[in-house]
């Protein structure tokens, strides 16, 4: 055990100021409400990238995950979307630091993580992109609040408020295969604060993902049915003090390769958040999560259930409190404490293919902890800005099981693992040196940790001809990295950003074979990855042009091992996407996007591959009257063949070509 105190003591007698998040409109403060705290003056020390509203509402999909795929180093582990994947397959990473289903980058919506308490996938059908403000992803370790989730980067995800919603929006539209997404929100002052209330409702027949010639009779398109029901509220208690509400519903339900293969993803999420903008800053907030999944297992010989995952409650509880105190004009102190608890079991019956009758009856689980104490200063000297940040995590690992029983009830196998429990450090750092005319010089380091997820430490799942067993003694990842960058901007016509990096993950979980039909979670010596990442953002008059791009070179690494040296599994060297959108006149746009993913393997042996595939999206609105538009969006237009698994020749295909068209109301 390693207790870094003298670190944090030395952190913690630097003084800061903690910045007011106001705006200056004709000598008037405006108060912003419904956000957070301010950035601090040091966080463009870190590479970010932000993704504006106008953005979100017009990605080609109008998915949540396709707007993150603009950002350069942002995959999930599989290429297809949340219409067409396990949802259990939902992991968001950076940096090509992917390999498992697990999200290694910390996703946080109004600043609450939305990783799913028992596999860790990002509940992506119930993040509306049309109920966003903005996105903000930094890329690399965090050891801010809830920095243990954030070993490649964090996306922070912002609701809209009153002033971007307006009071009212709909839309609804329809694509050419019977498909429809509806959506609509009402928004209206509540004394000195707002209210908002919005749904959303995605559903349609799909599409095949097997191939035309590897059909048969029990084939099944991706069939889909999705909602989400959202609804927050903000209310200024006092002049500085407001308090922030939020509660949602959503239900998710999809059908993969064959009749029957049915999943389910569904939650009830609920947050309070008190944020002070007076002279003492602070920010606090509490959680809860109620989660389920399900997910039925069909024979690809005979189509008939093997496995019925018939019920994962899970239950995330946390908070956090965060404090900055004015302790000078020059610098911003940040300290606090945040609390994550992970509770969840696995209920589920393995089915004879033969006979149809019960095998053996499972049932697995556990709970994570982990309590974080952290401390961050930004000193401001002149052009040149130095931050630090330090944080202390106090994990558990406990109350993990293991149980199967036969059809008559007798016990098969019977775990019980032993409790563990630590202390881990992570650090970063980092200097940003304004050069004048718009041009900045960044470096940072930084160090990580992630816990690994009740799914990795306890649950086997099979993606025929492939079983992956779990793996109780499962060790924490540990993340260093460092980085350096140059930016430049004019004004709000030019934003350019260039980043090469460094990182490595020591202790990486990945799944290691162990035989053809055989997989294992392990803990590896590490992954490495280093690369270029680039991003522009241009703007002429009417036109505008958003691109990033991706180049990385990763390896896995474990001496002796067959995968030493190679690629890891579902990771490109090349990823990018690029969009050029015009503004002919008011409210009308017309926008195209190209996305590009490398070729990639399916396994850590390098066997299977995924050919890289290259995209193009459009989106157009046209208004008719002053508040109603016509939307018009065309997914993979030149009907890319798009590999999204390919395990021994079985293989499933991505979103084909698609037309969608329909109306938005509230402009």
């Amino acid at each position: 055990m390693r207790y870094p105190l003298t670190a944090v003591l030395a952190l913690a007698s630097s003084p800061l100021l903690a910045q007011e998040p106001v705006e200056e409109q004709d000598d008037k403060v405006i108060v912003v409400l419904g956000e957070g705290l301010s950035q601090t003056p040091a966080s463009p020390a870190y590479d970010t990238q932000v993704i504006d509203r106008e953005q979100l509402v017009s990605v080609p999909s109008g998915r949540i995950e396709d707007v993150l795929g603009t950002v350069a180093g942002f995959q999930q582990f599989r290429r297809s979307d949340s219409r067409s994947s396990n949802p259990s397959a939902q992991g968001a990473t950076l940096r090509a630091l992917g390999g498992n289903a697990t999200s290694r980058a910390l996703v946080l919506l109004d600043g609450i993580p939305m990783a799913d308490p028992f596999f860790g996938f990002i509940p992506f059908t119930a993040i509306a992109p049309e109920r966003l403000g903005q996105v903000r992803v930094t890329r690399g370790g965090g050891s801010g609040p809830f920095g243990a989730g954030a070993l490649a980067g964090t996306i922070e995800l912002e609701s809209a408020g009153l002033e971007k919603l307006g009071t009212y929006g709909a839309q609804l539209l329809a694509n050419d295969r019977g498909g429809t997404e509806a959506s609509g929100h009402f928004a209206g002052e509540l004394g000195g604060g707002f209210g908002v209330i919005s749904g959303r409702w995605d559903r349609g027949p799909g599409f095949f993902t097997t191939p035309e010639a590897d059909r048969v009779p029990a084939s099944a398109k991706a069939e889909y049915d999705s909602w989400s029901v959202q609804a927050r509220g903000v209310a200024p208690l006092t002049d500085t003090v407001e308090l922030q509400a939020r509660g949602l519903v959503y239900d998710d339900r999809r059908t993969l390769r064959f009749d029957g293969a049915d999943s389910s993803s569904t939650g009830q999420d609920a947050s309070l958040r008190l944020v002070g903008r007076g002279e003492w800053e602070f920010d606090v907030l509490g959680y809860v999560q109620a989660r389920n999944f399900t997910n039925i297992v069909i024979s690809s010989t005979r189509f008939v259930p093997v496995l019925d995952q018939r019920n994962t409650p899970s239950t995330g509880l946390g908070g956090k409190f965060e404090l900055r105190p004015p302790v000078g004009s020059r610098h911003t102190l940040r300290i606090g404490a945040d609390y994550r608890r992970s509770e969840g079991e696995l209920f589920e019956t393995a089915i004879s293919a033969f006979t149809g009758n019960v095998r053996e009856r499972r049932n697995a689980g556990g709970t994570n902890t982990d309590l974080g104490l952290f401390i961050e200063d930004d000193f401001e000297l002149g052009a040149l800005v130095l931050t630090a940040g330090a944080r202390l995590d106090r994990f558990t690992i406990r109350d993990g099981f293991y149980t199967a029983r036969d059809a008559s009830g007798a016990i098969l196998v019977e775990d019980r693992f032993a409790d563990r429990s630590g202390w881990e450090e992570s650090f970063r750092g980092g200097a940003l040196y304004d050069l004048g005319g718009g041009l900045r010089l960044r470096a940072a380091a930084y160090t990580g940790l992630r816990l690994p997820t009740l799914n990795e430490l306890y649950r086997p799942f099979v993606v025929f001809p492939v079983t992956t067993n779990a793996n109780a003694a499962l060790e924490n990842e540990r993340l260093e990295g460092f980085e350096a960058g140059i930016d430049f901007t004019s004004g709000e016509e030019i934003e350019l950003s260039l980043t090469a990096f460094d990182n490595r993950v020591i202790g990486a979980v990945a799944n290691v074979t162990l035989d053809p039909v055989t997989r294992q979670r392990r803990n590896i010596d590490k992954v490495r990855s280093r690369g270029i990442e680039a991003s522009a953002g241009l703007e002429l008059g009417q036109v505008r042009f958003d691109g990033a791009l991706a180049y990385t070179d990763a390896e896995a690494r474990e001496a002796g091992a067959a995968f030493d040296g190679n690629r890891p599994a579902q990771t490109p060297r090349w990823a990018g996407a690029a969009t050029a959108s015009w503004s002919p006149r008011e409210k009308w746009l017309l926008a195209a996007t190209l996305r590009h993913v490398g070729a990639q393997f399916e396994d850590d042996l390098e066997t299977d591959v995924l050919p890289a595939a290259t995209t193009i999206g459009a989106y157009a609105q046209l208004p008719l009257t002053a508040d109603i538009a016509l939307v018009l969006r065309g997914e993979n237009l030149t009907d890319e063949e798009i590999f999204t698994r390919n395990q021994r020749g079985s293989i499933d295909l991505g979103t084909p070509r698609t037309f969608w068209a329909g109306l938005r109301i509230g402009l």
